[in-house]
């Protein structure tokens, strides 16, 4: 299936499914995520209300009872087994584990320094966050050779500031 998208075989198919797949991109980078998902789900809702409306009135007016329009979709399974949910489970069960771990750990400022490198962390992606969608940042990671120049930059100055930050406070050198 993906094999024939890829080549084109449908040109139909193919060109729907890239030419959705160009406009959801083209919206990622005009619009938050939230923002398309609703839309999306705007879209949908508006189609299939006016195809049920629509089906319903031809229905009253050549006086059939064919029933629900959309019946054979909502008689589809979706449900997903006990099997292929404790796999998903499991695998994202570590994740989460490592990760409350971590937090815990730079909550709790068991490392001062990472904690406080994890505080400006956060506060430098508010203004990240403040500027750039998601999708801008994946372009932007297109251009690295740019951004290492600056990166390197930025990183110099960190690690000089962390420096004076450790040799003032006391309790806060790197532990060897």
């Amino acid at each position: 299936m993906v094999v024939d998208l890829l080549h084109w075989r449908n040109v139909k198919q193919s060109g729907l499914v890239f030419g959705s797949l160009l406009l959801l991109l083209f919206s990622l980078t005009q619009f938050s995520v939230v923002s398309v998902i609703a839309y999306l789900a705007l879209a949908v809702l508006s189609a299939t209300i006016s195809f049920r409306v629509y089906k319903s009135v031809l229905q009253a007016v050549q006086k059939t009872d064919e029933g629900h329009p959309l019946k054979a979709y909502l008689e589809v399974e979706i449900a997903l087994s006990a099997d292929q949910i404790s796999k998903y489970v499991d695998k994202t069960q570590l994740y989460i584990n490592f990760t409350m771990k971590e937090l815990r750990r730079l909550f709790l400022v068991q490392d001062l320094v990472d904690s406080i490198k994890f505080a400006v962390l956060m506060w430098l992606l508010t203004y990240v966050g403040a500027l750039f969608n998601g999708l801008t940042l994946l372009i932007l990671g297109k251009k690295t050779t740019q951004i290492d120049q600056y990166l390197g930059l930025v990183r110099t100055q960190v690690n000089a500031i962390m420096g004076k930050i450790r040799e003032k406070v006391p309790g806060a050198k790197k532990k060897e």
